[in-house]
Protein backbone atom coordinates (compact mmCIF):
# COMPACT_ATOMS: atom_id res chain seq x y z
CA UNK A 1 0.00 0.00 0.00
CA UNK A 2 1.30 3.41 -0.98
CA UNK A 3 2.43 5.68 1.84
CA UNK A 4 -0.21 8.18 2.91
CA UNK A 5 0.63 11.78 2.03
CA UNK A 6 1.23 13.70 5.28
CA UNK A 7 -0.48 16.99 4.44
CA UNK A 8 0.41 18.99 7.59
CA UNK A 9 4.15 18.40 7.16
CA UNK A 10 4.46 19.07 3.41
CA UNK A 11 7.11 21.75 2.85
CA UNK A 12 6.83 24.53 0.31
CA UNK A 13 7.77 23.16 -3.09
CA UNK A 14 6.59 19.62 -2.34
CA UNK A 15 4.88 17.94 -5.30
CA UNK A 16 1.44 16.39 -4.83
CA UNK A 17 0.02 13.60 -6.98
CA UNK A 18 -2.52 11.88 -4.74
CA UNK A 19 -6.23 11.27 -4.20
CA UNK A 20 -7.73 13.79 -1.77
CA UNK A 21 -11.18 14.33 -0.30
CA UNK A 22 -12.99 17.57 -1.09
CA UNK A 23 -13.92 18.98 2.33
CA UNK A 24 -15.22 22.37 1.21
CA UNK A 25 -15.85 24.25 -2.04
CA UNK A 26 -15.79 27.99 -1.39
CA UNK A 27 -16.74 30.66 -3.92
CA UNK A 28 -15.18 34.08 -3.34
CA UNK A 29 -15.62 37.38 -5.12
CA UNK A 30 -13.30 40.23 -5.95
CA UNK A 31 -13.62 43.35 -8.06
CA UNK A 32 -14.32 42.14 -11.53
CA UNK A 33 -14.87 38.46 -10.94
CA UNK A 34 -14.84 35.44 -8.68
CA UNK A 35 -12.68 32.45 -7.88
CA UNK A 36 -12.95 29.06 -6.16
CA UNK A 37 -10.96 27.64 -3.26
CA UNK A 38 -11.03 23.92 -2.54
CA UNK A 39 -10.28 22.62 0.95
CA UNK A 40 -8.77 19.19 0.42
CA UNK A 41 -7.84 16.56 2.96
CA UNK A 42 -6.99 13.01 3.89
CA UNK A 43 -6.59 11.12 7.15
CA UNK A 44 -3.57 13.25 8.12
CA UNK A 45 -5.08 16.73 7.76
CA UNK A 46 -6.20 19.35 5.27
CA UNK A 47 -4.90 22.07 2.98
CA UNK A 48 -6.54 24.87 0.96
CA UNK A 49 -5.97 25.22 -2.73
CA UNK A 50 -4.62 28.36 -4.34
CA UNK A 51 -7.38 30.37 -6.01
CA UNK A 52 -8.88 28.65 -9.05
CA UNK A 53 -9.74 31.48 -11.43
CA UNK A 54 -12.23 31.78 -14.25
CA UNK A 55 -9.77 30.11 -16.61
CA UNK A 56 -9.73 27.10 -14.26
CA UNK A 57 -13.52 26.75 -14.18
CA UNK A 58 -13.62 23.70 -16.48
CA UNK A 59 -11.28 21.88 -14.07
CA UNK A 60 -13.57 22.36 -11.03
CA UNK A 61 -16.94 22.27 -12.78
CA UNK A 62 -19.18 19.82 -10.92
CA UNK A 63 -16.75 19.26 -8.03
CA UNK A 64 -18.69 19.09 -4.75
CA UNK A 65 -18.06 18.54 -1.05
CA UNK A 66 -17.59 14.82 -0.46
CA UNK A 67 -16.07 14.10 -3.86
CA UNK A 68 -12.69 12.43 -4.11
CA UNK A 69 -10.29 13.88 -6.66
CA UNK A 70 -6.92 12.88 -8.04
CA UNK A 71 -4.81 16.00 -7.59
CA UNK A 72 -1.61 17.06 -9.30
CA UNK A 73 0.01 20.18 -7.95
CA UNK A 74 2.64 21.76 -5.76
CA UNK A 75 2.69 23.34 -2.30
CA UNK A 76 3.45 27.07 -2.39
CA UNK A 77 3.67 29.82 0.25
CA UNK A 78 0.88 32.30 0.82
CA UNK A 79 0.94 35.01 3.50
CA UNK A 80 3.05 32.95 5.86
CA UNK A 81 1.03 29.80 5.35
CA UNK A 82 0.82 27.15 2.62
CA UNK A 83 -1.58 26.50 -0.20
CA UNK A 84 -1.77 23.90 -2.93
CA UNK A 85 -1.40 25.16 -6.48
CA UNK A 86 -3.41 22.70 -8.56
CA UNK A 87 -2.41 21.99 -12.15
CA UNK A 88 -4.72 19.00 -12.79
CA UNK A 89 -7.80 17.58 -11.12
CA UNK A 90 -9.80 14.43 -11.91
CA UNK A 91 -12.93 13.14 -10.16
CA UNK A 92 -12.56 9.55 -8.89
CA UNK A 93 -15.46 7.04 -8.63
CA UNK A 94 -16.44 6.46 -4.98
CA UNK A 95 -16.24 2.69 -5.38
CA UNK A 96 -12.53 2.92 -6.17
CA UNK A 97 -11.68 4.91 -3.02
CA UNK A 98 -10.42 3.69 0.36
CA UNK A 99 -12.09 6.20 2.67
CA UNK A 100 -10.13 4.95 5.68
CA UNK A 101 -7.14 6.76 4.12
CA UNK A 102 -9.09 9.96 3.52
CA UNK A 103 -11.04 10.55 6.74
CA UNK A 104 -9.26 11.34 10.04
CA UNK A 105 -9.46 8.46 12.52
CA UNK A 106 -8.49 7.82 16.14
CA UNK A 107 -7.40 4.33 15.11
CA UNK A 108 -8.24 1.15 17.00
CA UNK A 109 -11.13 1.95 19.38
CA UNK A 110 -11.02 -1.29 21.39
CA UNK A 111 -9.12 0.39 24.24
CA UNK A 112 -11.86 3.00 24.57
CA UNK A 113 -14.56 0.33 24.69
CA UNK A 114 -12.64 -1.52 27.40
CA UNK A 115 -12.57 1.64 29.50
CA UNK A 116 -16.27 2.47 29.02
CA UNK A 117 -17.42 -1.10 29.66
CA UNK A 118 -15.30 -1.16 32.81
CA UNK A 119 -17.02 2.01 34.03
CA UNK A 120 -20.41 0.51 33.23
CA UNK A 121 -19.66 -2.33 35.63
CA UNK A 122 -19.28 0.27 38.38
CA UNK A 123 -22.94 1.24 38.01
CA UNK A 124 -24.58 -0.95 40.67
CA UNK A 125 -27.95 0.80 40.88
CA UNK A 126 -30.14 -1.65 38.96
CA UNK A 127 -32.52 0.73 37.19
CA UNK A 128 -29.72 3.09 36.20
CA UNK A 129 -27.61 0.21 34.86
CA UNK A 130 -30.59 -1.15 32.94
CA UNK A 131 -31.24 2.16 31.17
CA UNK A 132 -27.59 2.46 30.09
CA UNK A 133 -27.57 -1.16 28.91
CA UNK A 134 -30.53 -0.51 26.59
CA UNK A 135 -28.00 1.33 24.41
CA UNK A 136 -24.61 -0.13 25.25
CA UNK A 137 -25.68 -3.78 24.98
CA UNK A 138 -27.02 -3.14 21.48
CA UNK A 139 -24.54 -4.25 18.78
CA UNK A 140 -25.79 -1.81 16.14
CA UNK A 141 -25.56 1.11 18.57
CA UNK A 142 -21.98 0.12 19.47
CA UNK A 143 -21.00 -0.19 15.81
CA UNK A 144 -22.26 3.29 14.99
CA UNK A 145 -21.10 4.92 18.23
CA UNK A 146 -17.60 3.53 17.69
CA UNK A 147 -17.38 5.12 14.25
CA UNK A 148 -19.13 8.47 14.78
CA UNK A 149 -17.03 11.65 14.98
CA UNK A 150 -17.56 13.94 17.97
CA UNK A 151 -17.93 16.92 15.62
CA UNK A 152 -17.80 17.52 11.88
CA UNK A 153 -15.01 20.11 11.96
CA UNK A 154 -14.19 20.93 15.58
CA UNK A 155 -13.00 18.81 18.51
CA UNK A 156 -12.45 15.07 17.92
CA UNK A 157 -13.53 15.36 14.27
CA UNK A 158 -12.38 11.85 13.38
CA UNK A 159 -13.77 8.37 12.96
CA UNK A 160 -14.05 7.08 16.52
CA UNK A 161 -13.82 10.62 17.83
CA UNK A 162 -17.11 10.42 19.73
CA UNK A 163 -15.95 7.34 21.62
CA UNK A 164 -12.62 8.95 22.49
CA UNK A 165 -14.39 12.14 23.60
CA UNK A 166 -16.74 10.09 25.80
CA UNK A 167 -13.78 8.44 27.53
CA UNK A 168 -12.16 11.83 28.11
CA UNK A 169 -15.39 13.26 29.53
CA UNK A 170 -15.71 10.21 31.77
CA UNK A 171 -12.16 10.49 33.10
CA UNK A 172 -12.63 14.18 33.91
CA UNK A 173 -16.16 13.80 35.29
CA UNK A 174 -15.21 10.94 37.62
CA UNK A 175 -12.52 13.07 39.22
CA UNK A 176 -14.76 16.12 39.60
CA UNK A 177 -17.62 13.99 40.94
CA UNK A 178 -15.44 12.54 43.71
CA UNK A 179 -14.13 15.96 44.70
CA UNK A 180 -17.58 17.58 44.58
CA UNK A 181 -19.43 14.74 46.32
CA UNK A 182 -21.72 14.09 43.33
CA UNK A 183 -23.46 10.77 42.66
CA UNK A 184 -20.68 9.04 40.71
CA UNK A 185 -22.93 6.40 39.16
CA UNK A 186 -25.42 9.00 37.91
CA UNK A 187 -22.59 11.11 36.51
CA UNK A 188 -21.27 8.03 34.67
CA UNK A 189 -24.71 7.39 33.21
CA UNK A 190 -24.81 11.01 32.05
CA UNK A 191 -21.39 10.65 30.43
CA UNK A 192 -22.54 7.57 28.51
CA UNK A 193 -25.82 9.13 27.36
CA UNK A 194 -25.09 12.82 26.87
CA UNK A 195 -23.95 12.67 23.21
CA UNK A 196 -26.01 9.78 21.83
CA UNK A 197 -27.95 12.32 19.74
CA UNK A 198 -24.88 12.80 17.54
CA UNK A 199 -25.65 9.46 15.91
CA UNK A 200 -28.69 11.14 14.35
CA UNK A 201 -27.16 14.62 13.96
CA UNK A 202 -23.99 13.66 12.05
CA UNK A 203 -23.08 11.63 9.00
CA UNK A 204 -19.69 10.16 8.20
CA UNK A 205 -20.32 8.33 4.92
CA UNK A 206 -17.43 9.66 2.87
CA UNK A 207 -17.42 13.10 4.49
CA UNK A 208 -18.20 14.51 7.92
CA UNK A 209 -21.37 16.55 7.70
CA UNK A 210 -24.65 17.40 9.42
CA UNK A 211 -27.95 15.65 8.82
CA UNK A 212 -31.24 17.49 8.39
CA UNK A 213 -32.08 16.50 11.97
CA UNK A 214 -29.09 18.47 13.22
CA UNK A 215 -30.43 21.67 11.70
CA UNK A 216 -34.04 21.03 12.68
CA UNK A 217 -33.54 19.75 16.23
CA UNK A 218 -29.85 19.53 17.23
CA UNK A 219 -27.94 16.70 18.88
CA UNK A 220 -28.76 17.77 22.43
CA UNK A 221 -32.52 17.42 21.99
CA UNK A 222 -32.11 14.45 19.65
CA UNK A 223 -30.37 12.61 22.48
CA UNK A 224 -33.30 13.17 24.83
CA UNK A 225 -35.71 12.00 22.14
CA UNK A 226 -33.62 8.87 21.52
CA UNK A 227 -33.72 8.08 25.22
CA UNK A 228 -37.50 8.49 25.26
CA UNK A 229 -38.01 6.25 22.24
CA UNK A 230 -35.84 3.51 23.69
CA UNK A 231 -37.52 3.61 27.09
CA UNK A 232 -41.00 3.60 25.57
CA UNK A 233 -40.56 0.30 23.73
CA UNK A 234 -39.80 -1.59 26.93
CA UNK A 235 -42.67 -3.78 28.14
CA UNK A 236 -41.87 -2.83 31.72
CA UNK A 237 -40.57 0.67 32.56
CA UNK A 238 -36.83 0.38 33.29
CA UNK A 239 -36.95 3.48 35.49
CA UNK A 240 -39.46 5.75 37.20
CA UNK A 241 -40.79 8.94 35.60
CA UNK A 242 -38.75 11.05 37.99
CA UNK A 243 -35.62 9.08 37.09
CA UNK A 244 -36.40 9.57 33.41
CA UNK A 245 -36.63 13.34 34.00
CA UNK A 246 -33.27 13.31 35.81
CA UNK A 247 -31.62 11.58 32.86
CA UNK A 248 -33.33 13.98 30.44
CA UNK A 249 -31.86 16.86 32.45
CA UNK A 250 -28.33 15.47 32.16
CA UNK A 251 -28.60 15.22 28.38
CA UNK A 252 -30.39 18.53 27.84
CA UNK A 253 -28.04 20.62 29.99
CA UNK A 254 -24.63 19.27 29.04
CA UNK A 255 -23.74 22.36 26.96
CA UNK A 256 -24.36 24.44 30.05
CA UNK A 257 -25.82 27.60 28.52
CA UNK A 258 -28.84 28.44 26.37
CA UNK A 259 -26.68 30.26 23.82
CA UNK A 260 -24.51 27.16 23.41
CA UNK A 261 -27.41 24.85 22.57
CA UNK A 262 -28.76 23.66 25.92
CA UNK A 263 -32.53 24.24 26.13
CA UNK A 264 -32.18 24.43 29.91
CA UNK A 265 -29.28 25.13 32.27
CA UNK A 266 -27.91 22.66 34.86
CA UNK A 267 -29.97 22.48 38.05
CA UNK A 268 -28.30 19.47 39.68
CA UNK A 269 -24.79 18.82 40.91
CA UNK A 270 -24.42 15.89 38.51
CA UNK A 271 -25.52 18.00 35.53
CA UNK A 272 -23.01 20.70 36.49
CA UNK A 273 -20.21 18.12 36.72
CA UNK A 274 -21.13 16.66 33.34
CA UNK A 275 -21.24 20.07 31.66
CA UNK A 276 -17.77 21.11 32.80
CA UNK A 277 -16.25 17.71 32.01
CA UNK A 278 -17.72 17.84 28.49
CA UNK A 279 -16.46 21.40 28.02
CA UNK A 280 -12.98 20.52 29.29
CA UNK A 281 -12.61 17.62 26.87
CA UNK A 282 -13.77 19.71 23.91
CA UNK A 283 -11.68 22.78 24.69
CA UNK A 284 -8.44 20.97 25.53
CA UNK A 285 -8.69 18.86 22.38
CA UNK A 286 -9.27 22.01 20.32
CA UNK A 287 -6.32 23.73 22.00
CA UNK A 288 -4.00 20.80 21.29
CA UNK A 289 -5.09 20.73 17.65
CA UNK A 290 -4.63 24.48 17.26
CA UNK A 291 -1.08 24.26 18.63
CA UNK A 292 -0.28 21.59 16.02
CA UNK A 293 -1.48 23.84 13.18
CA UNK A 294 1.85 25.07 11.79
CA UNK A 295 0.18 27.24 9.17
CA UNK A 296 -1.53 29.26 11.90
CA UNK A 297 1.90 30.33 13.13
CA UNK A 298 3.32 31.23 9.73
CA UNK A 299 4.37 27.84 8.42
CA UNK A 300 6.54 24.96 9.54
CA UNK A 301 9.80 26.84 8.88
CA UNK A 302 10.20 29.27 11.75
CA UNK A 303 7.01 31.11 12.51
CA UNK A 304 5.64 33.09 15.43
CA UNK A 305 4.94 31.99 18.99
CA UNK A 306 1.44 33.50 18.96
CA UNK A 307 -0.88 32.24 16.24
CA UNK A 308 -1.58 34.66 13.42
CA UNK A 309 -5.25 33.78 13.37
CA UNK A 310 -8.00 33.14 15.90
CA UNK A 311 -9.75 29.81 16.34
CA UNK A 312 -13.54 29.64 16.43
CA UNK A 313 -13.32 26.38 18.40
CA UNK A 314 -11.61 28.35 21.18
CA UNK A 315 -14.06 31.26 21.28
CA UNK A 316 -12.01 33.28 18.79
CA UNK A 317 -8.83 33.11 20.85
CA UNK A 318 -5.27 33.03 19.56
CA UNK A 319 -2.93 30.38 20.97
CA UNK A 320 0.66 30.54 22.23
CA UNK A 321 3.18 27.77 21.58
CA UNK A 322 6.18 29.02 23.52
CA UNK A 323 7.71 26.37 25.76
CA UNK A 324 10.70 25.61 27.96
CA UNK A 325 12.37 22.52 29.41
CA UNK A 326 12.63 24.45 32.72
CA UNK A 327 16.25 23.48 33.23
CA UNK A 328 15.94 19.74 32.60
CA UNK A 329 18.61 19.96 29.89
CA UNK A 330 21.08 21.28 32.52
CA UNK A 331 21.97 24.19 30.26
CA UNK A 332 23.00 27.42 31.94
CA UNK A 333 20.39 30.15 32.10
Amino acid sequence: MARLLDLPSLPVGAPVQDPLLVLEVTQRSYDGGSYTVLTLGNATGRIDSAPLWERDRPMVEGIRKGHVVQVIGEVEPYRGARQLRITALDLLPHETVDFSRLLPSVGDVSRYWETLDGWRREIKKPRLARVVSLFYDDDEFRRRYGACPASVSGHHAALGGLLRHTVEVGAIARTIARVAGADLELVLAGVLLHDIGKLEAYRWDGVFDYTDAHYLVGHVVLGALMLDRRLNVEAEPPCTEQERAILHHLILTHHGHLEFGSPVVPLTLEAEVLHWADNASAKTASMAEALRDADAFGGSEGGALVSQRKFWQLDQRRVYRGSSDWGTSNESV
